[in-house]
């Protein structure tokens, strides 16, 4: 066995020994020059990024190509899927200040241009389910709330988030602590009352009492999808009314 089929099984393992994955799970893999590839689809956000963070602990691996994709709740077409991504941008009243467009076929159209003057800017563009955001937004706030948005499409299959801000602005745990709340507090499906947030080198916990498993699972969902958090843990306890 060559050196590059023993890093790719030995990668190999490592992903099927993560439970969320499986050993039946299956993703492609290529490795060469220090640079891994991993492509597929797979069930949520948290397997993605779960999945990233074990091929990079990996000693040979450099670089990371990321194609994992998540199989979307609902299929949809990259029209629909970018005409409800950018309802959802233009609806948020945190971001009416941002000028909102959106890329296909070569051309951009403005959507939403503030009557007074934008803070920043949101390009929106779709291509086989994948939501790139391209721009500039005031803060890291509104670059998470924004890629949260794009991920709450039932045909998101992944966000790209490359959005850049007008003014530099420190990150932190803090910050991320913060976008999740915002998050939790916009899922109609979640009462951000009940749940306690705190992070600690991007990992996030979550505490507190539900009613359903269903909002448990969401709760959850709306951490794994904020830009810059690496793990969630789950430590919501449900206890029906």
């Amino acid at each position: 066995m060559s050196n590059r089929e023993q890093v790719m099984a030995e990668i190999r393992a490592a992903l099927r020994s993560e439970p969320r994955f499986g050993p039946t799970g299956h993703v492609a893999l290529d490795f060469g020059d220090g640079t891994l590839t991993i492509a597929g689809d797979v069930d949520s956000v948290a397997v993605k990024k779960l999945l990233l963070e074990r091929a990079a602990a990996h000693p040979a691996v450099v670089g990371i190509v990321d194609r994992l994709h998540v199989t979307p709740a609902q299929r949809m077409g990259d029209g629909q899927i970018r005409y409800l991504v950018r309802d959802a941008l233009m609806q948020e009243r945190s971001l009416a200040a941002i000028a909102v467009r959106e890329r296909f076929d070569n051309q951009t159209r403005t959507l939403h241009e503030p009557p007074e003057g934008a803070t920043g800017e949101i390009c929106i563009s779709v291509h086989d389910g994948v939501v790139t955001l391209d721009g500039t937004v005031p803060s890291l706030a509104h670059k998470r709330l924004a890629g949260v948005l794009a991920w709450w499409v039932p045909g998101s299959r992944d966000v790209i988030n490359g959005l850049g801000l007008t003014t530099p602005e420190a990150d932190g745990d803090e910050e991320i602590t913060e976008a999740v709340r915002i998050a939790l507090e916009k899922d109609p499906f979640v009462n951000a009352s009940q749940v306690r947030v705190t992070t600690r080198n991007a990992v996030v916990t979550l505490d507190g009492i539900v009613p359903k498993d269903a909002e448990r699972a969401m709760a959850e969902s709306d951490a794994w999808y904020v830009f810059g958090v690496d793990r969630v843990e789950n430590r919501i306890t449900v206890r029906p009314a």
